[in-house]
């Protein structure tokens, strides 16, 4: 049992981050795509879109929210055997998150100009990103409702195949990226608001193939009597985990968000840096999220089983790795530097805070990755969703925000120490989230006979 080297484990882990960490490292390409294409186009187009997903971004933390808590107990169910509460629990997810896609896809659709103002004062980069988001309204729709099905299926051993789809969806992404932004192939040129239309169509593909998917042998259904109705005791089951893990992604991501309208209104050569080192951040951190995804499922499966030690000792293993990992790739983020700068083409004052800005990425990307497999993926694995809820909040409502907007609206320090305070979030947690790791709350069965029927 204490063998550290245990081929069971391994193995399980290696078969789930494996393709997760291909899969997030092929969805953070279409950024990049976006970033390199637009880049050549102006400045301005790129800075537009970098402000314009952030609509992306803060609907991503809800339905993620509620995959993350749908993966949670999809984990323990599979574990324990129980097919039929997660086609219960699948339909579910596909309730809650339909009202919501309404609400961010009539935004984007009706009323672009007032939701790009909340970014950013420049009037380049607001017409630039008008078109951009009603081209991509109907991408929201289309990613939410994957992202869903997806959670369903890593779950219930369709890890391949979600690769796989994400693999096709990405490459036509690219491709369309080039197609409609530049006016390839006879295609009008679009500039930003091709990059929308590309992402809406590959997004369009992704849903298609997690629909075909789903009627595979053995996969688990969708069904539409889950959709329409869900008894009020399993409602209450789910509620009692994934509100407080829910209000957490709303208030951190609030909170994240807050940090691009900081930097929006600090100058486009600050939105512009900060636009590529995103997604240099997102790129390295493909390793965190799939090792946070991959260990919070090893983890479930372990305690829907009964297995709590067995859990116990996995969480440790993962702990251990993750920090190893961060370090690592922290390091591949500053060192990225140099070949980050030879392949943009920006003003000197941007490619200036651009190095800077990179070279604090190696701080950050630790965090990340401890926090990301640990309240992200131990904790969350066993229903240990409310201390995330504060410190998540905490950390970024009564230190980051306040002190990023005060010491850039009123102290008026230069950008890039501004960008070190707003880096800070992911550090300063980190003992905190150790301490609370030691106590083991995480280590519990939330699906029993008596807790869910």
């Amino acid at each position: 049992m204490k063998n550290y080297n245990d081929p069971v484990f391994r193995k399980k882990l290696v078969s789930l981050i494996l393709p997760m960490t291909l899969q997030n490292f092929m969805f953070a390409l279409v950024p990049v795509s976006d970033t390199v294409m637009l880049a050549a186009l102006s400045q301005n187009a790129m800075s537009a879109v970098s402000l314009a997903t952030q609509v992306t971004f803060v609907l991503n933390l809800f339905v993620f929210a509620v995959t993350a808590n749908a993966s949670m107990f999809a984990a323990q169910y599979w574990g324990k055997g129980d097919v039929s509460s997660i086609e219960k629990l699948f339909g579910y997810a596909v309730r809650i998150v339909l009202p919501v896609l309404l609400v961010f896809f009539s935004c984007a659709m009706f009323l672009p100009e007032g939701v790009m103002r909340i970014y950013t004062s420049d009037p380049a980069i607001i017409a630039e990103g008008i078109p951009y988001l009603r081209f991509a309204a109907p991408s929201y729709v289309l990613m939410a409702l994957a992202m869903v099905y997806e959670t369903i299926l890593k779950n219930t051993g369709f890890v391949k195949q979600c690769t796989f789809a994400s693999a096709v969806m990405v490459v036509m992404n690219i491709i369309l990226n080039a197609v409609f932004i530049f006016g390839l192939l006879g295609a009008p040129e679009m500039g930003a608001a091709g990059a929308a239309l590309a992402t809406a169509i590959s997004y369009g593909l992704g849903f298609f193939a997690c629909v075909l998917f789903s009627f595979k042998p053995k996969a688990v259904r969708l069904r539409l009597k889950y959709i329409i109705h869900t008894d009020m005791e399993f409602r209450r089951s789910f509620s009692k985990y994934s509100t407080p893990y829910l209000l957490n992604q709303l208030l951190w991501g609030f909170g994240f968000t807050m940090i691009s309208v900081i930097l929006g209104h600090m100058g486009s050569d600050a939105v512009a840096a900060n636009a590529i080192v995103a997604v240099v951040k997102d790129l390295v951190s493909c390793f965190c999220y799939a090792l946070g995804s991959g260990g919070a499922i090893v983890v479930g499966n372990e305690l829907g089983a009964g297995r709590l030690e067995q859990a116990k000792l996995y969480g440790g293993r993962l702990s251990k790795l993750t920090i190893i990992s961060g370090i690592i790739l922290g390091l591949i983020a500053a060192a990225s530097t140099p070949l980050v700068l030879s392949l943009v083409s920006l003003t000197d004052t941007a490619e200036h805070y651009l190095g800077a800005m990179l070279m604090m990425c190696s701080y950050y990307i630790l965090g990340r990755s401890i926090n990301a497999t640990l309240i992200g993926g131990i904790f969350s694995a066993g229903g240990d969703t409310k201390f995330g809820l504060i410190c998540d909040s905490l950390t970024m409502w009564a230190f980051i925000v306040p002190l990023g907007a005060f010491a850039a609206f009123v102290l008026k320090l230069p950008v890039l120490v501004v960008y070190f305070i707003l880096n800070l979030d992911e550090i300063i947690k980190l003992p905190a989230v150790y301490i609370h790791y030691k106590k083991y709350k995480w280590v519990r069965n939330i699906v029993s006979d008596k807790e869910i029927i």
